[in-house]
């Protein structure tokens, strides 16, 4: 083999996924078709749990000052906001902080791990085997090379030909209509007041700059593919704000569809996929970075652990179990927003579109109903299904990240844990003064075994014993079991059931 693992894209996904991989000593290549980084930035946010991976991997430090804490969040551009403040997080905040920034410090975190990322090479076709995939890749002499790998994640984008070359269906809908985004080194603002009232995005960034994002009735059938041009945006902007916002030197200018689709499967044997390659939708919420990171974090570990020969049976079948669903739900989501915004922009539509949104908007005063919704764009919400029938409740969610006292470590909290990306299994009974030994010569270095002696209070965890915490932050499994011999055979059948037959 050449490689364990090509990644193909090195957008923030496919370096993330990376990035976890290397954490756990496998080789990885990553070939990336652009010959620069990324310098215009579509997205411009890491919500509350993309912050809390971050945090998990040890990297918040290099994030949050190049970044502005956000608290609440828009649904469909309505005028009350989610509260991401309200939810049980301590990052209850979205991270204002453009897409380079973000791709910039992960590359480098790529590089500290020692990953080869290969600018100017282009995906040109992809076979695969019962051993192992075949890459071929042009670079920018022309030249094509063959890479072996055992196994081939698309990080790719929308339009991926990793997708296409394995044969994954990627469903859904066309686009229907059409928004436009400007960032100007000039503006009005005076004028950028009135912008806002009238519906348009106005988003402040780096060095002055702003984004201005719009939805133009009289525009919105014009293919995603035409080129926006300062004097379209310029009478845009006139039409629906009476002034163009003296808008002037533009960054970057685009216009973005409502397409939707997600991939039929994310894996189809040793070829897997993950950000917008298995999901594309509008940019509602600004969703699609975040899920793909979050895709990225779900798939590294498992992959890692089958590439790493320690994988219990279906481990990485779970990848597909567990995120397709939220890739469903995110695109479901992201066309309800949708549907409310290009609603109002119909003239025989706009009445009763108008009496919806109004409506929706009170229903956002709601606490528990604005609760329910930030925890879906947040992705705080997300839960995945426990591996058997009867688990605890905790199994499948995010774990708190408590303050805690742990025996043998300088940690303050549980995402102190887990930046080497290891399974940790926390003993909150403390009755087992040999289980730390225990684990370890059984699981050896899959697993990182802490008696804690002292932790915050939460609801969700009184009476629990012991939990095993996945690599990516999610429970695996609980207890609240309090009798000493009951509870080991529990946590054995547990381990070997997440972190494979104990060495």
């Amino acid at each position: 083999m050449n490689v364990d693992v090509a990644v193909v894209g090195a957008g923030p996904t496919g370096l993330l996924l990376a990035c976890e991989l290397a954490l756990a000593g496998v080789r990885t290549r990553v070939f990336e078709r652009r010959t620069e980084p990324q310098r215009d930035s579509r997205a411009l946010s890491l919500h509350p749990r993309s912050v809390e991976v971050i945090d998990q991997r040890g990297l918040l430090d290099r994030f949050l000052p190049l970044g502005r804490p956000v608290p609440g969040w828009h649904f469909a551009q309505l005028p009350t906001h989610l509260d991401f403040s309200a939810l049980d997080s301590r990052h209850g905040y979205t991270l204002f902080i453009a897409q380079a920034r973000t791709e910039a410090l992960l590359a480098e975190r790529a590089r500290e791990l020692g990953v080869e990322v290969e600018r100017g090479y282009e995906v040109a076709g992809l076979g695969q085997d019962a051993d192992g995939a075949e890459v071929e890749v042009r670079g920018r002499d022309g030249n094509v090379a063959t890479i072996r790998a055992r196994y081939v994640v698309g990080c790719d984008g929308g339009r991926s030909v990793v997708r296409q070359s394995a044969g994954i269906a990627f469903p859904g809908t066309d686009e229907t209509f059409t928004g436009v985004l400007g960032d100007f080194a000039v503006t009005d603002p005076t004028a950028l007041d009135a912008a806002r009232a009238r519906g348009v995005l106005v988003a402040p960034m780096e060095d002055g700059v702003v984004r201005l994002v719009y939805l133009d009735p009289e525009r919105i059938r014009v293919p995603s593919g035409e080129p926006v041009t300062l004097e379209e945006f310029r009478a845009s902007l006139t039409r629906l704000c009476g002034s163009d916002c003296g808008v002037a030197e533009p960054r970057w200018l685009s216009r973005f569809g409502n397409a939707t689709r997600l991939a039929e499967s994310y894996r189809a044997g040793r070829v897997l996929l993950a950000g917008d390659a298995a999901h594309i939708h509008f940019p509602a919420a600004g969703q699609g970075l975040n899920t793909g990171l979050q895709d990225a974090m779900n798939l590294g570990w498992k992959l890692a652990a089958v590439v790493n020969g320690w994988a219990p049976p279906g481990l990485l079948d779970r990848y597909d179990a567990e995120r397709r669903p939220v890739g469903q739900s995110v695109t479901e989501n992201t066309e309800i927003q949708t549907l409310l915004a290009e609603l109002t922009l119909v003239p025989q539509y706009r009445r009763p579109a108008t009496a919806l949104r109004a409506l929706f908007d009170e229903l956002l005063n709601m606490p528990q109903v604005n609760r329910t919704l930030a925890a879906r764009v947040s992705a705080l919400g997300t839960a995945y299904p426990p591996a058997t029938p009867g688990a605890d409740p905790l199994v499948g969610h995010r774990m708190p990240d408590l303050g805690l006292t742990a025996a043998g470590s300088e940690a303050v909290r549980v995402y102190e844990l887990l930046p080497a990306a290891r399974y940790v299994h926390l003993d909150l009974a403390g009755d087992a003064p040999d289980l730390g030994p225990t684990v370890t010569e059984g699981w050896g270095s899959r697993v990182t075994p802490v008696t804690v002696t002292a932790r915050d209070a939460h609801p969700d965890l009184d009476g629990v014993t012991e939990i095993l915490v996945r690599p990516d932050g999610h429970v695996a499994w609980a207890t609240r079991t309090t009798d000493a011999r009951a509870r080991q055979a529990e946590r054995t059948e547990a381990l070997t059931a997440w972190a494979g037959t104990p060495s």
